[in-house]
């Protein structure tokens, strides 16, 4: 990872690269001129004249066509995945746009979609993703139909595992822990490697059902599948951790406790290997930078973990970052910071790929629940020029906890002035979401940085926009430099605005910035917007023909 992507951080600097390279908007406001408050427009003419002469190559990309598939386009949407040569990328394609319909109730042409896709494994996994849409949607028959047609054993025990949580979710309990029962039955009968996400989805069920015992059971044979298969050192986290979240998240820490008690054996060289100073996924060994892990000292050993199993174990330190992350978001505080402990603890004495994951998780669980200096004691662990980017996360960690006065004094404390622009965006972010939009345009104001400002001040425009003062917000919206930065925040204005000023705004976006970055927008106004656009597309296509 480079530095100006680790004290930026990924979203942001995406975000910020493809923004700049975008461009700033021409200082004589044209949107302004054409498209005057009061004044209605036709949005298809609008969008017309934004596509222009020149044929757009995005509209073959899947992005595209899963707008046209949301809008009620399918067919024409999976003409043009038809067209890809590759059948293996032509059946991913395909199944990207049954659940694209999916999601948005096209349940009938989904499923027509699904039976055409000739790999068969796609097109068992189109299938099984249509299970819960029937059930959600009330047609349980036509749900049972389709988990029934699914091909491969392999897939059974995962299609009636969703069947039954989406029954559970509509408070069907009999009928939801009768179909878990057929989805225990087909994955213990397969004995294939995901048996185990199907146990840990039944396992919910039965929690949500108000059976205990049951849940209690099946978390038990989570962790004995998870034991009995081999681990790759960097796998992701496992249904084992899932598990572990809902147990944790309520003050239960017997399994963690009990899994992490265990002492390294013999094997314990073999974790020291190539990955014993590994940094994050993305970081690699650079974060700790050859400095290892520095011991915490003090800690009970009565209390505390002494070291990670082998990595066979069926819990590493990327399930422990899982748990962290799941419940820095939701678990109570005295949860929170119970488990907050044991990874400390843990960090201090293991050895594996997956350590600077695990600092990481830890330290934003820390900065979340108001433990500002305990976050950035852990700071120290890494190296220096990477810092002042972890710190930035602590403030906007510290931010969403509530404490926004000390975030912003600890922000404009940042001396590296990237890490502090990123900080204080997470300051005004918090200021606005918790309804003092002039105090977070203040702090935007603040910022040195054109693009970062305007970053900023999207949060700003949406909460005055959401207060019922849309003409502030555009005039906020049209003070933003970049052209990319303009178009999101009259987007964020557009979706809170009555329809005549919605489809202003759509329009002033696609002159500020072009038709696609109206498109989101468009999809929810004026549906037809999307088929339009491709269209005009066929139509230049027949013309250089």
């Amino acid at each position: 990872m480079s530095k100006r992507l680790a004290l930026w951080g990924e979203d942001l600097f995406l975000s910020r690269e493809w923004e700049r390279r975008r461009g700033l908007t021409p200082e004589s406001h044209a949107e302004l001129g054409l498209v005057q408050r009061g004044f209605e427009p036709c949005l298809l003419t609008a969008l017309r004249l934004s596509l222009g002469t020149e044929l757009d190559t995005r509209v073959s990309t899947g992005w595209f066509r899963q707008a046209l598939a949301r809008t009620g386009y399918l067919a024409r949407a999976a003409e043009s995945a038809y067209t890809i040569s590759d059948e293996g990328k032509r059946g991913e394609e395909l199944l990207t746009l049954v659940k694209a319909a999916a999601n948005a109730e096209d349940l009938p042409r989904a499923q027509e979609l699904a039976e055409s896709i000739t790999e068969r494994q796609l097109r068992d996994m189109a299938l099984v993703a249509l299970v819960p849409a029937w059930a959600r949607a009330g047609e349980r028959d036509r749900a049972v139909a389709v988990a029934e047609s699914v091909r491969y054993p392999h897939n059974w025990g995962k299609a009636w595992a969703l069947l039954a949580k989406a029954v559970a979710d509509n408070g069907d309990t009999p009928d939801a822990l009768g179909f878990a029962d057929r989805a225990d039955a087909e994955a213990s009968s397969a004995g294939f490697d995901g048996t185990g996400e199907v146990l840990a989805l039944l396992a919910e069920v039965a929690e949500a059902a108000g059976d205990q015992v049951r849940a209690a059971m099946l978390a038990d044979r989570v962790e004995d599948f998870a034991r009995s298969h081999r681990r790759n050192p960097w796998s992701q986290p496992g249904p084992l951790a899932r598990v572990l979240v809902r147990e944790a998240s309520r003050g239960d820490f017997d399994r963690i406790d009990a899994l992490l008690g265990r002492r390294l054996g013999s094997g314990a060289e073999g974790e020291s290997g190539s990955g014993a100073e590994g940094g994050e996924r993305s970081l690699g060994g650079d974060e700790l930078g050859g400095q290892g892990m520095a011991s915490r000292g003090g800690a009970d050993p009565d209390l505390l973990i002494k070291a990670l199993p082998v990595p066979r174990s069926p819990f590493g330190l990327s399930d422990m970052a899982y748990v962290l992350d799941a419940v820095a978001e939701a678990g109570a505080q005295d949860a929170a910071l119970a488990l907050a402990d044991r990874a400390e603890a843990l960090l201090d004495s293991a050895v594996d790929v997956d350590h600077g994951h695990l600092l990481h998780a830890l330290t934003l669980l820390l900065a979340r629940r108001g433990q500002v200096e305990r976050a950035m004691a852990l700071v120290d662990r890494i190296v220096p020029e990477w810092r002042a980017g972890r710190q930035a996360e602590i403030v906007g960690q510290l931010a969403r906890y509530g404490d926004t006065d000390r975030a912003e004094a600890l922000a404009y404390g940042i001396t590296d002035r990237r890490a502090q622009t990123r900080a204080l965006i997470d300051v005004v972010r918090e200021l606005a979401r918790r309804g003092d939009p002039d105090r977070a345009e203040t702090v935007a104001h603040s910022i040195t940085d054109r693009w970062s400002e305007g970053e900023a001040l999207i949060a700003v425009v949406r909460e005055l926009a959401r207060r019922g003062d849309p003409d502030r917000a555009e005039d906020l919206a049209h003070s933003i430099a970049y052209r990319a930065t303009r178009a999101r925040a009259l987007a964020v204005i557009a979706e809170l605005s009555d329809p005549p000023r919605a489809r202003r705004l759509a329009v002033q976006i696609m002159v500020v910035d072009g038709w696609q970055a109206a498109l989101p927008l468009l999809e929810r106004i004026a549906p037809r917007a999307v088929v339009t656009v491709a269209d005009q597309a066929d139509a230049l296509l027949r013309d250089e023909a």
